[in-house]
């Protein structure tokens, strides 16, 4: 299924340079569109692209009108990749299949679960008692839903996701497959060289418009709940652990991980196999580099980045704290250097 650029510039906006009848099967890269492709191009470094391309069409900012006019049809709009992303989600609104909004006849549902209007539950799904499915809430196969967990409405989970009793998942949301949602923390008491487990009696709670990318976990809480606020987006293999408090709109990476307790502001962002270790606070806007741990709290916004390679601890120890001074260190060697070039100009200037 396809669209003409006059659909799509009706349903979305932009400014159409070019037939509105002409027609697009398919989205493509710049590099590998055909000629029913429509492309997008989001920063200038790729503007030789537009040269080689086959797209029918390309999304193109204000500042790349006339190169990318003079290949063929164009969409103009102040955010080409934002443009996109609003293409993206209209072009699967209408290619996808529809919900079934019926209950599969193998899922079993409590007779104490509440479930909304137009809700579908696919095949094999278990809804424990007095869990709350609100309307046009999709649940995949072979999904649990705990004992008097809530799901918002219109939030939509893929085949395998666990969410685990008393705990509540906002509108709009998107967890995908094999993801677990209130399992316990890892909380242990050494006791004469072992462990003895401390049960978790904390829940999770999820804000609304949040993803989750698959086999992500969430731990739930000691005693007070992890909280994942509105419009979070975690990617696949994401560890978030017991009390840890995330704020709006945070985004992280692939195998990142963030350890009991830790306070994250809101628009922060993780790298892939970032770490910030327990109970540190990130400061809103903080954004770290894949890759680096976090071991101390970031109180002022921007960009950090450690990568060090590992040591014998003690080496590791005594190495990291001199790296911490380099800075410093090479504006006084710069002051040294300067004293003594100064000194030999002026024992030259006496000899002479």
């Amino acid at each position: 299924m396809g669209a003409t650029l006059g659909e799509i510039v009706s349903a979305l906006g932009g400014e159409l340079v070019g037939a509105a009848d002409l027609w697009v099967a398919t989205m493509a890269p710049l590099e590998t569109a055909g000629s029913q492709s429509i492309a997008f191009l989001a920063h200038p470094k790729y503007r030789s692209q537009l040269e080689s391309t086959q797209a029918a069409c390309v999304i193109v900012a204000p500042a790349l009108k006339d190169a990318a006019c003079e290949r063929g049809a164009a969409i103009v709009t102040p955010d080409p990749y934002l443009y996109f992303a609003r293409l993206t989600q209209w072009w699967a609104a209408r290619t996808r299949p529809a919900p079934s909004c019926e209950i599969h006849p193998s899922a079993v549902v409590d007779p104490t679960a509440v479930i909304g209007e137009r809700v579908t539950v696919g095949p094999l799904a278990v809804i424990e008692a007095g869990a709350v499915i609100g309307d046009d809430a999709v649940i995949g196969p072979h999904c649990v839903i705990g004992r008097h967990a809530r799901i918002g409405a219109s939030t939509r989970l893929s085949a395998h996701v666990v969410i685990g009793f008393d705990c509540t998942v906002g509108a709009a949301c998107i967890f995908h497959s094999g993801v677990v949602i209130g399992a316990d923390g890892f909380g242990f008491a050494p006791h004469e060289g072992q462990w003895v487990k401390i049960e978790q009696l904390g829940a999770v709670r999820i804000g609304d418009h949040v993803e989750i990318g698959a086999n992500t976990c969430i731990d739930r809480g000691a005693l007070d709940d992890t909280v994942v606020e509105n419009g979070v987006k975690l990617d696949n293999l994401v560890q978030i652990g017991h009390n840890v408090h995330i704020g709006e709109h945070v985004a992280m990476a692939g195998c990142a991980g963030v350890a009991g307790s830790a306070k994250i502001g809101a628009h922060c962002t993780v790298g892939g196999a970032g770490m910030v270790l327990g109970h540190l606070t990130l400061a809103e806007g903080v954004h770290v580099s894949s890759g680096t741990l976090v071991t101390r709290s970031i109180h002022k916004p921007g960009l950090y980045t450690g990568v060090f390679p590992f040591d014998e601890n003690a080496a590791w120890e005594k190495n990291a704290a001199t790296a911490r001074h380099l800075y410093s260190m090479r504006d006084r060697l710069r002051a040294i250097e300067k004293q003594l070039k100064n000194h030999d100009n002026d024992g030259h200037s006496q000899d002479s």
